[in-house]
């Protein structure tokens, strides 16, 4: 009987050197006249048989399994019941042991949740957050208690606009502690897309409530006769303001410099397409805050300058539309994040230019990425297999003479049984190869860009989608099938050697 190459360390270290004391537990007849001790030993070898075969192989299956999911290390592998021994009595005329490999598709896989960590990583974006969370505190303090003494709308504007901000900042807050939870059966990528769902809150808050809000109480007092009082209080409150916002403007400023460098983009090009909105929204929130108390500023100067309190509403409705179009930045952020946008250019084309210059690929089909957090990247392809090239690294990994000595002594059996399991076990072999092959891309992909934690390959059939284009017809040559795929082409010498610069 063959059996798969993986038993090959089990032989080494086990069979060959008891091959004599075992050779009866596998022998295709009994001698009936052996006694009823020699056929109780014979049971215990083969138990014993059983027992270490199905510890080598557990061993094996896990290293395997595991090795195989490294790239999402969502799933543990079960621990028991990786394959199913039985010690047979009627299939060979004889004692012996049979296993079911087969069974390693159906166990391998369970429910369990692998023991994934939360997501740790290198985060400006949370001392940004905390940085402004307690100034916007402190401010919403100050300005409150200057609009008990002095009344004034426009001061009222500004608390109502710390209020929203600090409000804002525990949204983002919460976001940034629920991102970094692990995954789970649920949600197999993650929580990263959840700091962009309450960035998304927060920015609506700060439209309905903080702009809203600021612009109607505006308008409502653009015709009183009432001018502000105790205006020293107030100024002395915008000027503390303004410190303490500078300062965590500063920080957040600082959070998206870095994280513009972590993704090696411009600064300005950052705020508009980087990865991670929380920063770029604790930034924009604590500039609109400095802006609004110079805004503020201002409308008090004015009104005491000239003695026309309409100064101080319309610096009000100035905050508010100022807030509004902070909001408005922040909500079309937000969402294309929560839609779903592709990584860059430079790192798609990267990741293409390898895939495309691999001698195991021979095209490319349906190649699509997505960015599932801030800095986490998804990666999808299905790729058209060079099956030669395939066998090729196969066989020199194992050895070309092993298989065809196999083939040689299965052909000289008159009977097909032989040939079908060693062919069957040959199949096997090579679909395991072509495993290896993808487990290979994966890591190398992963390489090229860390960012991408999640790479999905399939193996494309080319023939069914020529069928649909054209029924009936079958081509073997690999160049007009891939004329008329819409896959990649890779018959241009030019395009798999030119070099990629960034954008």
């Amino acid at each position: 009987m063959q059996t798969s190459r993986f038993l090959k360390p089990f032989r080494e270290s086990f069979l060959q050197p008891q091959k004599g004391r075992i050779f009866s537990c596998f022998s295709h007849h009994h001698n009936n006249s052996s006694s009823v001790s020699e056929e109780q030993q014979q049971h215990q070898q083969s138990d014993n048989i059983a027992h270490d075969l199905r510890s080598l192989l557990n061993t094996y299956t896990r290293r395997r399994i595991q090795s195989y999911n490294s790239s999402s290390s969502l799933y543990r592998v079960s621990s028991n019941d990786f394959l199913n021994f039985s010690r047979i009595n009627s299939t060979f005329g004889g004692g012996g042991v049979s296993y079911n490999h087969r069974l390693l598709l159906q166990h391998g896989f369970c429910s369990k949740v692998a023991d994934v960590k939360k997501t740790e990583i290198d985060d400006p974006s949370q001392r940004a957050v905390t940085t402004a969370l307690w100034a916007n505190f402190l401010v919403f303090s100050l300005k409150f208690g200057v609009w008990m003494v002095t009344s004034s709308h426009v001061m009222l504007a500004e608390m109502i606009h710390s209020i929203a901000d600090f409000a804002n900042q525990a949204l983002l807050a919460y976001g940034l502690w629920s991102s970094k939870r692990a995954p789970d059966a649920i949600h197999p990528y993650g929580y990263s897309k959840e700091r962009f769902v309450w960035s998304l809150i927060s920015a609506v808050g700060i439209f309905c409530l903080g702009a809203g809000a600021t612009i109607v109480h505006g308008f409502q007092n653009l015709w009183t006769t009432q001018p502000p009082g105790n205006i020293k209080y107030a100024a002395l409150v915008i000027a503390g303001s303004f410190i303490i916002e500078g300062a965590s403007l500063v920080v957040a400023v600082h959070a998206v410099r870095k994280g513009a460098a972590a993704e090696g983009m411009k600064m300005r090009d950052y705020v508009w397409r980087g990865h991670d909105p929380t920063a770029v929204a604790v930034m924009t929130e604590d500039g609109a805050a400095v802006a609004g108390l110079l805004v503020a500023a201002a409308s008090l100067v004015a009104v005491n300058r000239t003695g026309n309190p309409i100064y101080d509403p319309i610096g009000s409705i100035v905050v508010g539309n100022l807030l509004g179009m902070v909001a408005i930045f922040l909500i079309q952020r937000n969402r294309h994040a929560l839609i779903g946008r592709a990584i860059d250019d430079y790192d798609m084309q990267r990741v293409l230019h390898f895939l495309k210059n691999d001698p195991v690929v021979d095209a490319l089909y349906d190649c699509k990425s997505e960015v599932i957090g801030p800095g986490f990247f998804r990666f999808k392809a299905e790729i058209d297999f060079n099956g030669v090239v395939v066998v090729q690294n196969y066989l020199e990994r194992t050895g070309r003479g092993e298989w065809a000595k196999q083939f040689r002594d299965a052909g000289k059996d008159l009977d097909d049984a032989t040939l079908l399991r060693t062919m069957s076990n040959y199949g096997e072999e090579v679909v395991t190869a072509l495993g290896s092959e993808v487990d290979r891309l994966e890591k190398e992909i992963q390489k090229l860009v860390p960012g991408i934690r999640h790479v999905d390959i399939e193996a494309h059939n080319p023939e069914k989608e020529i069928q649909k284009i054209m029924p009936g017809l079958r081509l073997n040559d690999p160049e007009k099938e891939t004329k008329i795929m819409s896959g990649i082409q890779l018959d241009d010498p030019q395009k798999e050697t030119q070099k990629i610069t960034p954008p």
